[in-house]
């Protein structure tokens, strides 16, 4: 089964699931028409093995979808869309 990442507004974060087991969150807070990623955790486990990267794909594709802005406080969704210029346009303040 390949992981899923699904919003849960009511923890505030972006989680990637393998069925009933979390294997990574992104938490946000959600600031007028922002979502400001503060902080990414992997489950020891999973690092290096893609996960982290499917989580912050899966989580700024929904961001994306409801029209919404990125400020990513937190160092690794930083980094990620530092390496995936596509998703640029995403950042608060970068030129759409």
């Amino acid at each position: 089964m390949e992981p899923t990442v699904q919003d849960v507004p009511e923890s505030s974060r972006y989680e990637i699931r393998d069925g009933e087991r979390v294997l990574g969150h992104a938490a946000y807070r959600r600031e007028g028409g922002n979502v400001v990623f503060t902080h990414t955790e992997i489950d020891p486990g999973s690092e290096g093995t893609g996960v982290g990267g499917k989580l912050v794909r899966g989580a700024l594709d929904d961001v994306r979808s409801r029209g919404e802005r990125v400020v990513a406080q937190c160092s690794f969704v930083r980094g990620w869309i530092g390496k995936h210029p596509e998703y640029g346009d995403l950042v608060e303040g970068a030129s759409a």
